[in-house]
Formats: structure tokens, sequence, C-alpha cells
């Protein structure tokens, strides 16, 4: 009798083992259940987050370099109070950059707040708001879906036009197009002459698809007249991002008078920094994740090593039979695996049909994605967790000795 047809017989057998125990079978996919459905929701989480924080940066290279007062990073409290000290960022530091950056292909000031923004009788609270000139367009990377980016003749006569996100034009225009309209940010009007891309996901403004990009002269005469600065720095070449960095930490050193030796009163971050913060924060969610999930599936697989014992127990004569007419070890081994096995994967094909509308729901409150990964997994992980439990039972009922299992009643 060669493995294949050993592996139908086996699925055979243990397919009519299941269903003569269909309520057994039931209790005991029970723990698989909740362990993979456990595994399912916990993976598409991290998967969620994953992709949604990737969209939210890709438009960003890693070829821009940001300027600000205050670290992305600060660790401590003695670091948040030396970067307190910090003086603001200003237009003289911006102005300095401009003029003297050689390795920077575009500079962009930036400023922000949250506001709210109205169109008729439509409103929406908390918008972020941005002034800055036409150079944010190409260091953030934005693409357009109707209209076109604010021109530098609108940037620096600062004229009352706006550039809006996807989901702001969709909430105050309800599908009709925004172009040439004008919205109300904090009670002044702007014409609307671009709607942005559906970016997605989040950033440090609020939500990236309902901001509001205005000229910096208007953000600075309707909104806020001293604002704490931020500039975006996109390279010329990503091969030179880093004599970029240094370029532009000499010049920032020059513009606020520094003497030699003396710490930056300044910070510059890089997306690849954020990047490194994110992925050891999501490794140490993982971890957490994993050793939860493990423990539901322990909890599953004892309860099947249980049951196994028990389908063990029942059969002996049934197994010295079957060694009686010339059946092997391997063969009764492998007909308990695949038992095992199949309780499991049922287990966990129950569990996908439960996390996937449970998907649907956290959705509305995070990201989550339930990938064709996460299902190859989940159902990897109900095999594997049924063979391992499985093993020992099946390893026992293949070593009995014939004569004393026909002995069995």
């Amino acid at each position: 009798m060669n493995f294949f047809t050993e592996l139908k017989e086996g699925l055979l057998i243990s397919w009519g083992a299941i269903r003569a125990n269909k309520l057994r079978s039931m209790l005991t996919t029970l723990g698989i259940v909740i362990g993979i459905v456990t595994v399912t929701l916990m993976g598409t989480a991290i998967e969620g987050l994953n992709r949604s924080f990737m969209n939210s940066i890709s438009n960003i290279g890693a070829d821009v370099l940001y300027v600000g007062r205050y670290s992305w990073f600060i660790q401590s409290y003695q670091e948040w109070i030396n970067a307190m000290k910090n003086p603001q960022i200003t237009m003289a530091d911006v102005d300095t950059l401009q003029q003297q950056l050689t390795l920077a292909q575009a500079v962009a000031p930036m400023v922000s707040d949250q506001t709210t923004v109205k169109y008729l009788k439509r409103s929406t609270s908390s918008a972020p708001v941005i002034g800055s000139t036409e150079q944010y367009e190409i260091t953030s990377g934005l693409t357009m879906s109707e209209g076109r980016f604010l021109s530098a003749a609108e940037c620096d006569g600062g004229r009352p036009m706006c550039v809006i996100g996807s989901d702001l034009a969709t909430n105050l225009f309800l599908g009709e197009s925004p172009l040439g309209e004008k919205v109300y940010v904090h009670r002044q009007a702007f014409e609307v002459v671009g709607v942005l891309e559906k970016l997605g996901g989040f950033s440090d403004n609020g939500d990236p698809d309902n901001q509001v990009i205005i000229p910096l002269p208007q953000y600075l005469h309707v909104i806020d007249d001293t604002p704490d600065f931020s500039i975006q720095v996109k390279a010329r070449n990503i091969m030179q991002i880093d004599d970029a960095k240094e370029e532009l930490r000499a010049v920032m050193r020059r513009s606020r008078h520094l003497e030699p030796g003396a710490p930056d009163n300044f910070s510059i971050d890089q997306q690849d920094e954020f990047l490194e913060l994110f992925h050891r924060v999501a490794g140490t969610i993982e971890v957490i994740g994993l050793f939860i999930t493990g423990l539901a599936l322990f909890v599953g697989g004892i309860g099947i090593m249980n049951i196994m014992f028990v389908s063990v127990a029942e059969r002996t004569r049934e197994i010295g039979v079957r060694k009686a007419i010339g059946a092997k070890r391997r063969t009764i081994l492998l007909q308990f695996l695949i038992e095992a096995a199949c309780i499991c994967m049922i287990g966990g094909i129950i569990a996908l049909l439960i996390a996937w509308p449970t998907t649907l729901l956290m959705r509305k409150i995070m990201p989550a994605d339930l990938s064709p990964v996460v299902v190859c997994f989940s159902l990897l992980v109900s095999g594997l967790t049924g063979v391992l439990s499985g093993f020992f039972p099946a390893w026992r009922a293949a070593r009995m000795n014939p004569v004393d299992a026909l002995r069995n009643e």
C-alpha cells in the first residue's frame, strides 16, 4: 500500500469517526475555533496597521528631511525640558534655507492647526488646516484628483485659494465638483482650486483626507500670526541624502548663530527613523499578540490531545484488527494524525467564517485587513496544531501490540 492510498484511506476513516461523534467533535473544535479566531483577528489588525502606516508615508519619500523645534523621538522628560528651551523655527530660517541650500530640490515651510470648515449649511469641525507654499506639493508628494495645486503667484500674494482633501470634498459637496466653490475656514472664504487624491491612514496633523491647504500668508493673517514653523526639505538625489542633511544642519546653525561645539537648538528628522521606531513598536505588539494567541492555541491543543487519547482508547480493538491483517505502524499513525488535523482544520474554517464579519466591524474603528496571507497562515496554524496535538495519541496507537489490542473489550 503506497502513501497516497494510505492517505486516502486515513481521510475516509477519520471523516467517518468525526461524523460518528458529531457532538464530541463539535465541542473539541470549540477551543481551536477560539484560538484561530484570536490568531486571525490579531493578524488582520497587525496587517491593517502596517498597510495603513505604509500608505500614510508612501507618498513622502525617504529623501525628505524635516526641520522642527522638537525631535520626533523625545524619550525622557529632561529631553522635553531641553527641547522647550529651543527657539521657534521662523521665516528667517526658511528664507536662509531657500537661499543657501545647494543639495535641496524643494524647501517648504509648514504651519498647521485645526478649525471648522464650512460650505453652505454643511460643516466639519477640527479639520486640519495647513499653511504652506507651492513647494509643499513636491516635498509631501501630493497628487491631485481634481483641479490643481496652489501656484507660486497665489502663495506669494496670499490669495484666498485652497486645496482640500478627498473626504472633505465628499462630505461638504456630496459628490458635486467643489472646483470654483468657496469654503469658509475660520470665517474666511477660500476658493477651492483642487482636490487631493485619497491618502488614507493618519498623520501628525490629523486625518490627511480632511485637510485644507491654504497659502502661508493667508494662514498667518487668518489663523495665527506667530506660529511655530516646521520645514520640509526634499533632497535632489536620494544618494545624497546624508550630504544634504549635513548641509542643512550647517546652514541652520549659521542661521541661528550657534558657536562651534554648541548643541543644535533644532531637530532634523527622517522618515527612516520613524519607520525604525514603528517597526520596533509593531514588533513588540506582535510578540505580545503571539503570546496571547499561543496560550489560546495551547488550551485548544490540550483539548484535542485529550479527545484523541479517548478516541484511541475506544478504538483499541479496531487498531488490533487492522494490525493483525497487516497495517503498518505508519498507517495507524497517519490515520490518527489525519483525524486530529481534520478536526482542527474544520475549527479553522469555522473561525475564519467568524473572523470575516468581525473584521468588517473592526474596520469601523481601526485599520484591519483580512488578506489571503492571513487566511493561509490561519489555516496552516490550524493544521499544525492538529498534527502536534494528535502526535502522542497517534504514536501510542501505532505502538500498540496487536495481541493486547485484540484482547481489549
